[in-house]
């Protein structure tokens, strides 16, 4: 069997991206699931390596296509552009501006065919403005270089997964946001990823904004049946399974005993809180809409134990097997 190419991209080189990609592929699952190749730094991994005791060198590649997946070495197309006194743990323009080329690096990858999917390893937003890219995160940076107007966030853990209206904006920001057609572009594109994943009739759960889904308008100025109710019917006139809007306090409770394949939630917090008490370690963020597979980790640079050794891998396993079930598979064999 073939196996797709994902682009690994380092993230912030100060942060405990270079940590968790050197141990993510010291286990021999990663490299069966696909064939990996780093978008990064080689000598910063090599430093990484020695940090968290794997004896797996890194082989420094100018293309993806010299890329040798059969090389006991981990792949990495090195960019260069770490300096070896850059300290870990601190928020840098350097190290910021490294993990903006590393995302751009990855999409020329895979629009050139090299790879069939990113996957992604925190970056500080403070670091990317500090170096003059003032995106809020991964997400719409993607979407920039790939020039997709519209995307979304999804989060996925082995209990839930929930795809987010609204993302990095202030509360107030996003229910000025939300509106009926945005909310059914929303699912569509969650409905969409569901049936790739072979969920053939996916059950939806949509939440509302206020507390108790606006209590019949004692809650709120009516936003759920202005902002969110004609997007539930728009969906539902499909033929699709799609609930809603409900108390989203109730709603992550039955999701997460499988009454619902997906949640739609409506702004950050809402979405972002359930997935994480159910553990960082096994969640994955999906960026839906992009004309290519990207996925990535569900936490951050970690600065404060960053180039200690004592990062946790799991997260990013995760989100190497997400990528390689949804990307296409590659023509170029293991």
């Amino acid at each position: 069997m073939t196996r797709p190419t994902i682009a690994i991209t380092m993230g912030d080189p100060a942060g405990i991206g270079p940590e968790v990609i050197m141990k993510a592929l010291a286990q021999p699952y990663a490299n069966e699931i696909c064939n990996p190749l780093v978008i990064g730094d080689a000598a910063r991994l090599r430093k990484a390596a020695a940090m968290v005791g794997v004896k797996r060198d890194v082989d420094s590649l100018v293309n993806a296509e010299d890329a040798d997946f059969a090389a006991k070495a981990v792949q990495c197309v090195d960019l260069k552009n770490v300096p070896d006194d850059l300290p870990f743990g601190q928020v840098s323009p350097i190290a910021g501006e490294a993990a903006y080329r590393y995302i751009e690096k990855a999409v020329q990858v895979v629009q050139s065919g090299a790879a069939q999917a990113i996957c992604t390893a925190p970056l500080s937003k403070e670091a990317l403005h500090a170096a003059g890219h003032k995106y809020p995160g991964h997400t719409e940076l993607l979407a920039h270089l790939t020039g997709t107007k519209e995307v979304s966030m999804m989060l996925v853990t082995p209990k839930l997964r929930v795809i987010h209206v609204t993302t990095h904006i202030g509360l107030i920001d996003a229910i000025r946001k939300i509106e009926p057609g945005l909310v059914e572009r929303v699912i569509t594109r969650g409905h969409d990823v569901l049936i790739k994943a072979g969920i053939a009739n996916p059950k939806i759960g949509v939440c509302a904004i206020n507390p108790h889904a606006g209590e019949n308008g004692l809650f709120g100025q009516g936003e759920e049946a202005e902002k969110i109710t004609p997007a539930v019917e728009a969906c539902k006139a499909k033929g699709w399974d799609v609930q809603g809007p409900l108390p989203a306090d109730t709603l992550f409770f039955l999701a997460g005993r499988g009454d619902y394949d997906m949640v739609v939630a409506m702004y950050h917090d809402q979405g972002h809180g359930p997935v994480k008490v159910l553990g960082l370690e096994s969640g994955v963020n999906i960026t839906v809409g992009l004309p290519v597979i990207r996925t990535s980790v569900d936490h951050g640079t970690a600065f404060d134990i960053a180039g200690k050794g004592i990062a946790d891998e799991r997260s990013l396993i995760e989100a190497l097997r997400q990528a390689a079930e949804l990307a296409p598979k590659s023509s170029k064999a293991a």
